[in-house]
């Protein structure tokens, strides 16, 4: 079983709820080093002083900011020590918001929670539950190692989900940030319709499972074909942008395909199999002809 990377209490008012804390996601990307081409001899990086080329103690080392002008701010950790948050117990909630107000690029990681004992249950599930029913996600805050983060916690069925978040400042403007910005579209209403229809052909339930990190895969194939002594194969080239000279030709060709590779995967999908029958079906079914004969 995973360890909780953070146990405290989830308070509301003067309700306390004691939780344990677990990562929901890992990554499984490749894990590489780097080597010197040709020689196979390790990488290592060093902590250099700049001015004389001289190696540096870690615990030399201080940390500084850039205050413009090419000065800098320096500070040794004891400093940083004295102004961060202190390691807190306490997952506290500020205020109640609608789920749907919650823009998702806020969002950063997310987190299981778990009720810190069996004598707890019960508190855990009324908040859940109470929160499931108006469709609220409690925004607190939380300290873990030395940091103080933004939080939402919303139901997911049985349980409780923590998503760590953004502070506003943390989240760009797309306004000042994109030189490119469509604003109000100017597609014709016979191009508008095109694309609708493109999107009801290619919508379906969302399945988690149908989507995997092909990258990843195809890395790990290389690996293993290098591995092996086998020729690698170089992929695909990528799709060039589409030409707008004609989009309402290319929506409709889009809407061809899309509705064809539907029909495709309808066909392949296996059927269901007729629900068995059970032995008192069975019998009463024996029973029914007997008596049809004997009639």
């Amino acid at each position: 079983m995973a360890r909780p990377i953070w146990t405290g209490s989830l308070t509301f008012g003067l309700v306390a709820v004691p939780v344990g804390m677990y990562s929901a996601t890992h990554d499984h990307e490749v894990s590489f080093h780097q080597f010197e081409k040709g020689t196979g001899d390790r990488i290592r990086y060093k902590r250099v002083n700049e001015r004389t080329g001289k190696e540096v103690e870690y615990d030399d080392i201080v940390k500084g900011t850039d205050v413009g002008g090419g000065k800098y701010v320096l500070l040794d950790q004891e400093e940083l020590d004295s102004v961060a948050p202190g390691r807190s117990r306490s997952l506290e909630i500020h205020q109640f918001a609608e789920l749907d107000e919650i823009d998702p690029v806020f969002f950063q990681k997310t987190y299981f929670l778990e009720p810190g004992s069996d004598e707890t249950v019960k508190t855990y599930a009324l908040l859940r539950d109470a929160m499931a029913d108006a469709n609220k996600a409690a925004i607190g805050t939380l300290v873990m190692r030395g940091k103080e983060y933004l939080t939402a916690i919303r139901p997911d069925g049985d349980i409780l989900v923590l998503h760590t978040m953004y502070f506003a400042d943390e989240v760009r403007d797309a306004r000042k940030e994109l030189d490119r910005q469509p604003g109000r579209s100017k597609a014709k209403p016979a191009e508008l319709s095109m694309a609708a229809q493109l999107i009801d052909s290619m919508s379906g339930p969302w399945k988690p499972k149908d989507y995997r990190d092909t990258y990843t895969d195809r890395v790990t194939k290389l690996i293993d074909a290098k591995k092996k002594g086998k020729e690698i194969t170089e992929a695909e080239a990528a799709p060039e942008p589409t030409n707008v000279t004609d989009l309402f030709e290319v929506l409709r060709r889009s809407v061809e395909a899309a509705q064809k590779t539907k029909k495709a995967a309808k066909k392949t999908a296996p059927k269901k199999a007729a629900p068995k029958q059970t032995a008192a079906k069975k019998t009463a079914a024996k029973k029914a002809a007997a008596r049809k004969k004997a009639s």
